[in-house]
């Protein structure tokens, strides 16, 4: 079976290692020149590592990161508001740079099997196959394709062709720092509130801090219009007033903020920094059509917020290689499509319910989390206080314990 997977990110990586250890040999096209991944923390609840087990590559993540315990709620200020320890389970939670995560992954994938530089354009879908068209004029016909990328999926855009996805109002930065404070409890996850403003923390092994944080539009366009004002008259490189800018900008932000929050901002190589909108889409029912089908972001992408995006697109990967498997006997050489289409439809119908529920959980945590008036933040500060822990494990659990290799086929 010919199968072309469309996007080298997490989702795509994992695709095609799943799929190759149920004998499949699977191509994937990337659209950049080199498979790079900067300044981004990533997490692996255990339901991704449950799949990355199954892949013979859990214990060289957990090797490559940091393995998370606990979690703590605080005020800007520092007051601790709730404290729960993660639920024990099967496989751990971890924590790593992403760029580690995307490095194992290729390297468990033969090289000759991955092509940078091709940008996908559109598909053909003809009587008995597939054809992957690039910006390029080269083709490649296919009996599966398999579209994995990302948030503004071409391949979407195609099948679907349902706009843009939706903003929700605040930016996202993500860093990484080789600085460890000194203030900062081990194996523990933090997220502190503010108004309208969050900020994350989080080990990621080898010495390294990942942190994000999070802020209403409203407040940022504000500070970058006061931070470019002040540096209107600086002589020096436009990239270094830029890398200066953004730091002062966030320094400015988070002013007042318990520690270690400046020092973490002062300390990062903002060279690396990713920012970005937060976006998501409604979910859809369709993920695909003949033998074409979306996966990841392509099909359910999520706000940040349960750090869950990468771990469903893993999720997906598992359940797509294992309905293929299931058809494959009775589709190969693409003489009958049929059995590949249930396949892919099938893929499409166990998926769409959990990851249509932890999107909508994510949405409304953030949306709580970005509440800015002061009403609001204590409503939302009595929340997380007196939250029952129990309430929030069994929610945990709920996400932790899918095991993709369970699932009913």
């Amino acid at each position: 079976m010919r199968i072309a997977i469309i996007g080298g990110g997490i989702g795509g990586l994992t695709a095609a290692l799943a799929l190759r250890q149920f004998g499949f040999e699977p191509e994937i096209f990337e659209q950049a020149p080199e498979l790079l991944e900067v300044g981004a923390a990533i997490l692996m609840w255990p339901n991704a590592m449950r799949v990355l087990h199954r892949l013979g590559l859990a214990e060289v993540v957990r090797q490559h990161g940091a393995v998370l315990e606990q979690a703590l709620w605080l005020r800007h200020d520092g007051r601790q508001l709730n404290r729960f320890a993660l639920p024990k389970t099967d496989e751990p939670a971890v924590a790593l740079h992403r760029a580690d995560l995307q490095e194992l992954l290729v390297a468990a994938l033969p090289r000759e099997s991955i092509h940078l530089g091709q940008v996908f354009d559109r598909f053909e879908q003809r009587q008995q196959d597939l054809v992957a068209h690039f910006t390029s004029g080269a083709s490649t016909e296919c009996d599966v394709l398999i579209g994995a990328d990302g948030l503004h999926s071409r391949a979407r855009l195609q099948l679907l062709n349902d706009g843009q996805p939706m903003d929700r109002g605040y930016i996202a930065w993500r860093g990484v720092t080789p600085h460890t404070p000194k203030s900062l409890p081990p194996a523990s996850a933090i997220e502190i509130h503010g108004n309208g403003q969050r900020f994350g923390i989080g080990p990621l092994g080898s010495g390294k801090i990942g942190w994000w944080c999070s802020v209403n539009k409203t407040a940022d366009s504000a500070q970058t219009g006061t931070i470019a004002n002040a540096r209107r008259d600086v002589s020096r490189s436009p990239l270094s007033q830029d890398h200066e800018a953004t730091r002062e900008r966030l320094l400015k932000l988070f002013e007042g903020w318990c520690e270690p929050v400046s020092e973490l901002i002062r300390a990062t190589p903002l060279a690396a920094l990713v920012r970005n909108p937060v976006f998501d889409r409604p979910p859809v029912r369709k993920w695909g059509t003949g033998a074409l089908t979306l996966l990841g972001d392509a099909i359910h992408p999520m706000t940040p917020n349960l750090g869950q995006g990468g771990c469903l697109a893993i999720e997906d990967a598992a359940i797509l290689a294992r309905c293929l498997t299931k058809y494959a006997s009775n589709a190969q050489n693409g003489n009958d499509p049929g059995p590949t289409q249930v396949a892919l439809r099938r893929f499409a119908t166990l998926r769409y319910s959990r990851t249509a529920t932890v999107a909508r959980f994510s949405r409304l945590y953030g949306v709580v989390g970005q509440w800015e008036s002061p009403p609001a933040v204590k409503v939302r500060h009595m929340l997380l206080s007196t939250v029952p822990r129990r309430l929030v494990k069994n929610l945990l659990r709920w996400v932790f314990d899918y095991d993709a290799y369970g699932v009913r086929i």
